[in-house]
């Protein structure tokens, strides 16, 4: 059986689709997976074994639907689910499995605090989109597959480092999914250890001030009087963001102690190393379906306020103007295995 898979963007939930992959792949004998997906996402699904071909949505939707056509699926599964797969399966005139995202349910908790969401993970709900296949669900969690190039190896770290450390995923895709620059200081001090920030090219600032202030060294834009604990300021820093791609974040990721992250691509990424994670969560909220998939995990949130969640992606700023959500987390944890 030739089948499509259909998922466009974006890191994190590419990831949350390997399950289903793995699964097509083993239980169906002679089946044929191919995955279409953005150009800047392709290289997620580049070294999975249980991909047989990545088709690439580059800039026109018409080439790829061409290229498509002429591989002539069996079916389709569409875990996307949006106007552009719709017109996917519509040119392609192939029968599709589509799952369900919820849209009414979670409009009608982050406008109005009503609950109706499924207590599901969205794996599991995707895997749901499997059962006229009568496809069985398997419990080895998440796939992330690193190239051996990529896997960091000792000697590429500080030696602070090199016998053991915290990874702390300082990026996430919008503001009030980030704890601010004073806060990241009162997490990395509270962990008192060698720590690994992680993020992209753009996170790279921020985690400059966070090493600076550690190193006792001047920051422009971090007013320390506004830091309300007494910090030991022992943690020893090394600003990973921007100096590794993807799959060495990822490597960095899979050898570290514990990792604390935002609700972001690089908290799935842990989840598929089975890593003991601290996830923390601003104007989003675990309830959506997408906290660490099988693995250990403990959240942090504020439960306590009435206009969270307010977006079920996030935005530049909290519409309040107060950031309560992430100003008022309390940082309470053992870092013991």
């Amino acid at each position: 059986m030739k089948i499509l898979i259909l998922r466009f963007s974006s890191i994190g939930d590419i990831i949350l689709t390997t399950p289903v992959i793995r699964v097509l792949k083993t239980q169906i004998e002679d089946a044929q997976i191919h995955f279409a997906t953005k150009k800047k996402y392709a290289h997620l699904l580049k070294e999975n074994p249980y991909v047989d071909q990545i088709h690439e949505l580059k800039t026109k939707e018409n080439e790829l639907i061409t290229k498509l056509k002429g591989e002539k699926f069996d079916l389709i599964i569409d875990l996307h689910h949006n106007l552009r797969t719709w017109l996917i399966q519509k040119k392609l005139g192939v029968k599709a499995f589509k799952y369900d995202k919820l849209n009414i349910k979670k409009w009608l908790y982050t406008n109005f605090k009503i609950d109706q969401l499924p207590n599901l993970h969205i794996v599991d709900r995707y895997l749901a989109t499997l059962a006229p296949l009568k496809i069985k669900p398997d419990t080895l969690g998440l796939d992330f597959f690193i190239p051996e190039k990529d896997e960091v190896q000792n000697n590429w770290l500080p030696l602070t480092h090199q016998n053991g450390y915290i990874a702390v995923v300082i990026g996430a895709t919008y503001n009030t999914k980030k704890l601010t620059t004073n806060r990241l200081i009162e997490l990395c001090d509270r962990i008192n250890q060698p720590i690994i920030l992680l993020g992209d090219e753009h996170d790279k600032f921020i985690g400059d001030q966070i090493y600076s202030f550690f190193e006792n060294k001047s920051t422009q834009s971090i007013n320390e009087e506004e830091i309300k604990l007494q910090l030991e300021k022992k943690a020893i820093i090394f600003n990973a963001c921007g100096k590794f791609n993807l799959n060495q974040s990822a490597s960095l990721i899979k050898n570290a102690n514990f990792v604390f992250t935002h609700d972001t691509g690089l908290m799935h990424v842990a989840a598929a190393f089975k890593k003991h994670i601290f996830s923390i969560w601003g104007s989003t909220t675990p309830k959506f379906g997408m906290y660490p998939y099988r693995t250990t995990f403990v959240v942090f949130e504020n439960t306590n306020l009435k206009c969270r969640p307010c977006s079920k992606i996030g935005f530049k700023k909290c519409p309040k103007n107060h950031f309560r959500c992430m100003n008022d987390l309390t940082f309470d944890f053992n870092l013991t295995n």
